[in-house]
């Protein structure tokens, strides 16, 4: 059985793809009563799975009325792919950017889950076993190569 996160995240995925713009406004605690958790459930799930790096944009009204509105950020189409991974990635780049931006690519299905799994484990900090702020060079340098070489060059 799936724990209450994944199926909230599922639930909140599943609205955001049903969404004509891609967004979903959501009130928190008609949310938690749906799924017969707390309030601070619905925001350990947004604030974990619905990140920036993994392409969504979240705003959150708080009070009366409030609301919380997520919504994805569409990667580019793939003639600029090149073009956004060198802006994302930069000269360097750390582990959480470097994993939002493979969990992207997987969602956008241009990279396999295996091809993701094969990018974190070289990029990860265990793997670039050097000291800061070499070890995000070093890792910028690897991604944007691995990427190049996965993408093809266009």
């Amino acid at each position: 059985m799936r724990n209450i996160s994944d199926a909230l995240e599922q639930h909140l995925k599943l609205l955001l793809q049903e969404s004509p713009d891609g967004a979903v406004e959501i009130q928190r605690n008609e949310l938690a009563d749906r799924f017969s958790c707390v309030p601070s459930q619905i925001n350990y799930v947004i604030s974990t799975r619905f990140t920036l790096e993994k392409g969504y944009l979240v705003e959150s009204k708080r009070g009366g009325g409030g609301y919380i509105r997520i919504q994805r950020i569409e990667l580019p189409a793939m003639k600029a792919i090149h073009g956004h991974i060198h802006h994302t990635i930069g000269s360097q780049v750390d582990q959480n950017a470097a994993d939002g931006l493979i969990y992207q690519l997987e969602e956008a299905t241009i990279i396999s889950r295996r091809e993701g799994n094969l990018l974190r484990a070289a990029v990860c900090r265990e793997t670039i076993a050097v000291k800061l702020p070499q070890r995000d060079e070093l890792r910028a340098r690897l991604l944007k190569a691995m990427l190049i070489s996965l993408l093809g060059k266009e």
